[in-house]
């Protein structure tokens, strides 16, 4: 019981109380660019689930049983890059070839989620924190539902807002900025949660 109570603590601090987006401030370049419409944001959404998630594990599995055994830690950064360079290939493939509006709805933000910190964070956080494989997946997952929570919710707020009556100078990138802001604002209430 106390390992589903670990589990369940690690995924609601990564979720909510330190997402990734609103309070470790991650991933940016995704949650401003693709937050225009909410379709494209779960898309992204989706895409950066099963990126993290599989980046999590296989770079868990690597540092575990290659780079410790072999004291190649000095590594992780240069292995975990090329891990998540390769999942992101394999997702851009599939999404191509399965889901052609998606993919060309998400446009350069796909490819770009090779260079999202937040990839990167998550599979460096993992280790930092000495989690196991099986606790890594769980926070990489969990992080991953908070960034797709942040984004569509983001997503939602920009097609509310976007033929309001706001002053010139609050229109675009400025809304969205005060929107984001509002949003962390907001998840700070979470931390209340953390045990």
């Amino acid at each position: 019981m106390a390992v589903i109570g670990s589990l369940i603590t690690i995924a609601i601090t990564a979720s909510l109380v330190n997402n990734v987006v609103l309070s470790q401030f991650l991933g940016i370049c995704p949650f401003l660019g693709v937050s225009r419409k909410i379709d494209s944001a779960f898309g992204m959404g989706m895409a950066v689930i099963f990126v993290i998630t599989l980046a999590s594990a296989v770079c868990g599995v690597i540092y575990t049983f290659v780079l410790l055994p072999f004291d190649l830690v000095y590594l992780n950064t240069i292995v975990f890059i090329l891990v998540i360079a390769m999942l992101v290939q394999f997702v851009e493939m599939f999404m191509k070839k399965f889901m052609p509006p998606l993919y060309e709805s998400l446009g350069i933000y796909l490819p770009l989620i090779t260079t999202n910190c937040a990839v990167l964070g998550v599979a460096l956080l993992n280790v930092s924190s000495e989690y196991n494989v099986l606790e890594g997946i769980v926070n990489g997952l969990a992080t991953a539902i908070g960034f797709t929570v942040a984004i569509v919710l983001l997503a939602g707020i920009r097609e509310k807002t976007e033929y309001n009556d706001v002053p010139e100078s609050f229109k675009g990138m400025p809304m969205v900025l005060l929107s984001s802001a509002l949003m962390a604002i907001a998840f700070v209430g979470f931390s209340g949660l953390r045990g």
